[in-house]
């Protein structure tokens, strides 16, 4: 039997996360205090929501190896980097889970859950100066002479035992999977929402938080992200940001076809995509619900197909139609090109392609034949 568990807490529109000892039913006082700070500190929902689950974790391990919190603050570098490695690998072994669940734990989560897990310890080190803080958090400085004599200082984090993450191989819709999905949809609701996935590449707690009130510009057929907190259904903008995307004539009419079908639901409250049918209908859709729908739609047509492939759906349609780099990363609400780059299908050929040509054009780039 599991030694904690996460229960969530309701507060007017505010929904705070606690952990919770199963033998006692006392709420864990230090991790839960984390947690309403984080809340508090204007962390998203479901960022706090994953916090709570490593913190809980974590503790779960802590008490299989009948250990506490100021006793690892004991252990010098090496034995503390063994711990957090071990720990590491035991959740990679999956050890967090139900023994029934066979899926695959991959090492970047493993990775994530530590950081969430470390960040508790510097709220820690925050509150109680008396404990310290931990060696594999500390940092080596040293420093280097650039080739014009230039010195940087370079800092290097302690802890190197992080797991080695696998590529992340996720691959855009083909636009004839979309057509597919779209002729096998139900209703003009679920069309609408992977209509508009596609061609805002929005994410999917954005375009579930969208106020057809007041974020839609009626007139120059424009859609609007806006963050928001209180979201009912936990909807939120990432990175506290604000960006707009205008979708094509014919998605506009049909927007305003489902407004019209659905006007008695929808006038009952501001959210664009609600529940159509049983005793939630009428409220905000849920992030949950659109999974649902498109396993639905999957055992239905065969095609698996997720918000975020909807997303890089967008980005390498607008890429193969010339759009530049930072055009992608401003409509993707990116904040790196980096992360641009990633979701774009650039394949070794095209690469290979691209160097051909411009070979074929700089041949003598560098006069090389007069060095032979």
């Amino acid at each position: 039997m599991r030694r904690y568990k996460v229960e969530p807490l309701t507060e007017g529109r505010t929904k705070y996360y606690y952990i919770q000892d199963c033998q006692t039913y006392d709420i864990v006082p230090l991790p839960s205090k984390y947690l309403k700070y984080k809340i508090k500190a204007n962390r998203s929902p479901n960022t706090v929501k994953r916090s709570a689950f490593s913190i809980c974790y974590y503790l779960e391990y802590l008490n299989e190896i009948h250990m506490e919190i100021p006793q690892v603050y004991e252990l010098d570098l090496e034995r503390q980097n063994e711990h957090f490695v071990d720990f590491l690998y035991w959740l990679k072994a999956g050890n967090h889970t139900e023994k029934n669940n066979l899926k695959v734990i991959h090492n970047g989560t493993c990775n994530a859950y530590l950081e969430d897990v470390f960040r508790f310890f510097l709220y820690i080190e925050g509150m109680y100066e008396q404990l310290g803080s931990l060696k594999v958090l500390s940092y080596n400085y040293h420093f280097a002479v650039n080739a014009v004599g230039v010195k940087k200082r370079l800092r290097f984090q302690a802890f190197k035992g992080y797991l080695q993450e696998e590529e992340r191989n996720v691959r855009p819709a083909e636009h004839d999977e979309i057509i597919t999905v779209l002729q096998a949809c139900t209703n003009c609701r679920d069309q609408l929402l992977i209509l508009l996935l596609a061609e805002t590449g929005f994410r999917i707690g954005e375009i579930l938080g969208v106020d057809y009130v007041h974020d839609i510009d009626y007139r120059n057929r424009m859609i609007g992200v806006y963050f928001r907190e209180d979201n009912e259904n936990d909807a939120r903008a990432k990175n506290a940001e604000y960006r707009k995307a205008r979708i094509s004539d014919d998605s506009f009419d049909f927007l305003m076809y489902y407004l019209a079908e659905y006007r008695k639901l929808l006038q009952h409250q501001n959210y664009l995509f609600i529940n159509i049918a049983g005793k939630t209908a009428g409220q905000p859709l849920k992030v949950d619900s659109v999974y649902d729908m498109l396993k639905r739609m999957e055992k239905k047509t065969g095609i698996d197909l997720t918000p975020h492939m909807l997303r890089r759906y967008f980005a390498n349609i607008r890429r193969k139609d010339g759009w530049r780099l930072e055009l992608i990363q401003q409509a993707l609400g990116h904040k790196h090109l980096n992360t641009t780059i990633r979701y774009l299908n650039i394949m070794d050929d095209e690469l290979i392609e691209a160097s051909q040509e411009f070979y074929a054009k700089h041949s003598a780039l560098y006069g090389v034949k007069e060095l032979l």
